[in-house]
């Protein structure tokens, strides 16, 4: 699969203020349209460890699915569910590897990771996640959440026991329901949406919007638009302005713009860490 020639990517990570390593991990490839962000957790280094798997084992499975299938890319319509069934099928791999290697390894034990993709076609883009990683598109100057994060203060939402305000106040932030390694098998999120001309998409760890209010990403977004590499490092600098308490990966994704830029471009499994503000 080869997507639009327009598509246009920018990456950074950042380790934040407060953590010692930076167990995020972030991908984009414009040959294969694919972009990632996987949030690691458990225990020293273990879950750089769990994000580094998910994010090798679905860019490799993903890479090589859409060379195989390239030739159908002539019609978009007949395999999008193929591709959706790519990223489902990925990250289950993804989980079972994990799980394997936290019962193998003692350091390992407990270890996971969040995860949500993108993969962008002419005109489409297949969304899969786990976790609360979240995507966010801007769209003629509204930004809305295209995921919803698989955590407790969402389930607690999503019940009616609390309003998103309540909520906040009420919950732990960071308590997720689901996650890659966690157990041998896993639930994915997938969907299929139309992209528009000009459409900007983000996905982010948690360090980023826990930081971060959808406001104050709107602002940033929009300010920066022209430049996705300027808007990406404007947030992550927002965060850590913030207090930076989570490592921060942001990874924005403009696909069939109506103008060709070059800006912010981002080579295969680029992961911009920074260990420092």
């Amino acid at each position: 699969m080869i997507a639009s020639p327009e598509l246009e990517f920018a990456n950074v990570s950042d380790v934040g203020r407060r953590r010692p390593q930076n167990e995020d991990s972030a991908v984009t490839d414009t040959e294969s349209g694919f972009a990632l962000v996987a949030d690691g957790m458990g225990g020293y280094k273990a879950g750089e460890v769990a994000s580094a798997i998910a994010a090798k084992v679905v860019f490799d499975g993903v890479r090589e699915g859409c060379r195989k299938h390239q030739f159908l890319r002539e019609n978009a319509a007949m395999d999008e569910a193929r591709e959706s069934r790519l990223l489902r099928t990925m990250i289950e791999q993804a989980n079972q590897l994990i799980f394997e290697t936290a019962q193998k390894i003692p350091e390992c034990q407990g270890m996971g990771t969040t995860i949500v993709t993108a993969l962008f076609t002419p005109d489409r883009v297949i969304i899969a996640h786990v976790g609360d990683s979240r995507i966010y598109r801007l769209r003629e100057g509204e930004l809305k959440q295209m995921t919803s994060d698989h955590s407790l203060l969402q389930e607690l939402i999503d019940r009616g026991f609390f309003s998103p305000a309540e909520a906040a106040a009420s919950a732990p932030k960071n308590m997720v329901t689901r996650a890659l390694g966690i157990d041998e098998s896993v639930e994915v999120d997938v969907q299929e949406l139309r992209t528009r001309p000009d459409d900007i998409y983000l996905l982010c760890s948690d360090g980023l919007n826990d930081m971060v209010s959808d406001e104050g990403i709107h602002l940033t977004l929009s300010k920066y638009s022209a430049n996705l590499l300027e808007a990406a490092h404007a947030l992550v600098g927002l965060a850590n302005d913030e207090g930076g308490k989570d490592n921060i990966s942001v990874v924005l994704a403009r696909p069939g713009t109506s103008r060709t830029r070059s800006a912010g471009r981002s080579s295969i499994f680029q992961s911009l860490r920074s260990r420092g503000s």
